[in-house]
């Protein structure tokens, strides 16, 4: 379970067992507060990880041509 602790700034702190972590508080929805139990659904975007290797791939042989 995913909990609100606290906002700090612009970062949201989650309590998620005895740990928390920070996320940016723009990925919390509207009208969320403190106590507020919150739900992530993280997937993969394979499309951007593909476009994103070529580009790194482009650059570094760039980079080292001889």
């Amino acid at each position: 379970m995913l909990i609100i602790d606290r906002f700090e700034g612009d970062w949201a702190v989650i309590e998620f067992g005895r740990k928390t972590f920070n996320i940016p508080k723009v990925l919390i929805p509207p009208g969320a507060r403190e106590g507020d139990v919150i739900n992530i659904y993280i997937t993969l975007d394979r499309e951007s990880t593909g476009t994103r290797a070529e580009t790194v791939k482009r650059l570094a042989e760039e980079l080292f041509e001889d």
